[in-house]
């Protein structure tokens, strides 16, 4: 959270709000990475919605004041335009985050699970996710909370039970909790190496980085070219195949002229 002294006056006696608070970006290269990574799926899945996803950015909520600021990990705000902005100023923007991730550790657990829970909640956050994924503290390491009444309340996990055919296997005790997010229509989730994953709600699928999508699309491409190379070579199979019953027909009628004209003479 941005601590400064004294409100900064431009020349005209304007209240400036900086682009920086002067901290890192985040305290590791992993914890950095899954921010990113993080932003970068949510923005992929609401791309061409009236929905702002960013992360990292300083928020400030109230007007005249630079110290009153906060930098999410993420937040996800609905109804506001996806451009790029330098920074987030709640009063003109008129509409507040509706889900927070922070990336956390043993480091900033305080300041994640007391001062910034606070601070959300009254800005109206309806669901905080915090993801430690080093299970620095957390354990599990995946938490999720609602608001309910003005206050923070851990969401109820809602693991799924694996079905292979008739049967239907219970999730072990133990597990990894899995979220389900009515605001995002996605499901969370850790998989074996504690990587935070999301899931569409509507069609089960997992949410796909950059780098994946451009895989699976080269994938499609090939798929497809190879079945058109399939087609084609069937069709000419086919046609050659047409061709060698078109001739043998042509050689048993002539060979059947010959026989009855034999016949004949006799």
């Amino acid at each position: 959270m941005t601590v400064q002294l004294k409100p900064i006056k431009s020349a005209t006696g304007a209240v400036e709000y900086p682009q920086s608070d002067g901290k890192p970006m985040a305290e590791s290269d992993l914890h950095r990475d899954l921010m990113v990574y993080v932003i970068n799926l949510l923005r992929r899945y609401f791309a061409g919605q009236q929905v702002y996803v960013t992360g990292n950015l300083l928020l400030y909520y109230q007007e005249g004041n630079p110290r009153k600021s906060v930098a999410p990990d993420c937040f996800v705000v609905w109804g506001v335009t996806p451009h790029r902005r330098d920074i987030y100023k709640l009063w003109e923007e008129g509409v507040a985050p509706k889900v927070v991730f922070e990336v956390t550790s043993k480091t900033t657990r305080r300041e994640d699970q007391v001062g910034k829970m606070a601070l959300y909640a009254w800005l109206g956050v309806q669901e905080y996710y915090l993801y430690d994924p080093t299970a620095d503290y957390l354990k599990p390491p995946l938490a999720g909370y609602e608001l309910v009444d003005g206050d923070y309340a851990p969401m109820q996990p809602q693991n799924q039970a694996l079905e292979l055919g008739e049967l239907s296997f219970a999730p072990a005790a133990g597990e990894p909790p899995e979220y389900v997010s009515r605001l995002l229509g996605l499901r969370l989730a850790l998989d074996e190496d504690n990587m935070l994953r999301f899931f569409d709600l509507g069609t089960g699928q997992r949410l796909l980085t950059d780098e994946e999508a451009r895989a699976a699309a080269e994938a499609e491409a090939r798929l497809a070219e190879a079945r058109v190379v399939y087609a084609v070579e069937r069709a000419d199979a086919a046609e050659e195949r047409a061709a060698q019953v078109a001739a043998e027909n042509a050689r048993l009628r002539a060979e059947l002229a010959r026989l009855r004209g034999q016949d004949q003479q006799l």
